[in-house]
């Protein structure tokens, strides 16, 4: 589970939007880029090269 207060920072480093948190997935997700970002460890992996695109 990420820290609220890190959650409040964090942004797409894409788009600099928002980002959805799905904690059961260990997830976030930026719907304007369509990228699924990966939490490993409790750490947020923020890169672009490393994201998945987000299936409908």
């Amino acid at each position: 589970m990420l820290d609220k207060k890190l959650l409040e920072i964090l942004a797409c480093p894409q788009c600099k939007g928002d980002l959805e948190y799905k904690p059961d997935e260990d997830k976030l997700i930026c719907h304007k880029c369509k990228l699924v970002y990966h939490i490993k460890d409790d750490i947020p992996i923020m890169l672009i090269d490393e994201a998945d695109k987000l299936e409908e």
